[in-house]
């Protein structure tokens, strides 16, 4: 979670199972910024006229 905490990226693990033909996927996001208060900021920057990823590409917060 530390590394996509406070951001809006996510990451994606994928690594095969003991069970042949099958993989296991495991993914990580802060859901703050890629939910809806994510989205707001986007709406807010294409009325705005802003770039419409402005504000979202920010590197993760460490705590």
């Amino acid at each position: 979670m530390a590394h996509v905490q406070g951001s809006n990226f996510v990451h994606v693990g994928v690594t095969g199972d003991r069970v042949p033909g099958r993989a296991l996927v495991v993914s990580t996001l802060d859901n703050l910024n890629k939910g809806s208060s994510g989205q707001a900021v986007q709406n807010a920057n294409l009325m705005l006229g802003l770039p419409e990823t402005q504000g979202l590409l920010a590197p993760p917060i460490f705590p």
